[in-house]
């Protein structure tokens, strides 16, 4: 496997300081040396990327610039089809997001749907903070519903408790509309072997946490959904 080489401040002798990049030109000159050093590394990389893409998963994730789905998983171009907006959300009326899933899921017939939150999410504390932030307002009304839904297990906890909490639950209730959705039930009947799963990355450890809601059809959707509620349940009652 191909190494990708990661540009820190100290590669880019000649292209200035990195907490001074105030001149787009800085992206490009950052862009030709990443490019430079992959050829050397592999002449042939960008070649064979020309003729397809093939990847096995897909990266339904926030938007947070934090979070970078293909360095935090170790994965090279190609190989991470990748969907993000804020809060990692797959609402039923977003075409965007639908759109991605269903390329992925019907054309490029990926096996795995990752649906990865964050502890500390910017979308889901504003969420709670119902503070007026403007047309995104509208669309942290999803979270809003979770965190009524849910109200009785969040009310109990301490702030800090409470906001990973309620990421992880977002987390579970997007692999729930994600599984009830009409591209994925369509593709599980017809028997095509593609997993959803939920997780969560810690930001101040550069850890990714498996929730344990993977599903792998509506049954299991359902079972490993309920089974995830009850555990987060079961572990709230541990710290109590």
């Amino acid at each position: 496997m191909l190494e990708l080489p990661y540009i820190s401040p100290s590669n880019l002798s000649g292209f200035g300081s990195y907490n001074s990049m105030k001149d787009i030109d800085t992206l490009i000159s950052n862009n030709a040396l990443w490019s430079k050093m992959l050829v050397e590394e592999d002449p042939g990389f960008f070649e064979t990327l020309t003729h397809a893409q093939n990847p096995r998963f897909l990266w339904i994730g926030c938007s947070d610039s934090r979070v970078p789905a293909e360095r935090l998983t170790g994965l090279e171009p190609g190989e991470l089809f990748v969907h993000r907006n804020v809060a990692n959300l797959v609402i039923h009326t977003d075409l965007n997001c639908l759109s991605v899933v269903q390329y992925a899921v019907d054309v490029l017939e990926v096996e795995h749907i990752i649906i990865c939150g964050h502890y500390g999410c910017g979308g889901v504390q504003a969420a709670i903070e119902n503070k007026e932030q403007g047309l995104i307002d509208n669309w942290l009304l999803h979270i809003r519903d979770i965190w009524f839904k849910h109200s009785s297990l969040l009310g109990e906890m301490p702030q800090e408790r409470r906001m990973d909490t309620l990421c992880e639950l977002n987390v579970m209730e997007q692999v729930y509309n994600l599984g009830h959705s009409t591209i994925m039930r369509s593709a599980w009947k017809r028997g095509q072997k593609v997993t959803i799963h939920g997780w969560a990355y810690g930001i101040h450890d550069g850890l990714l946490r498996d929730l344990d809601v993977t599903a792998t059809s509506r049954e299991t959707l359902e079972q490993r959904y309920r089974q995830g509620l009850s555990n987060l349940s079961q572990k709230h009652s541990n710290h109590k």
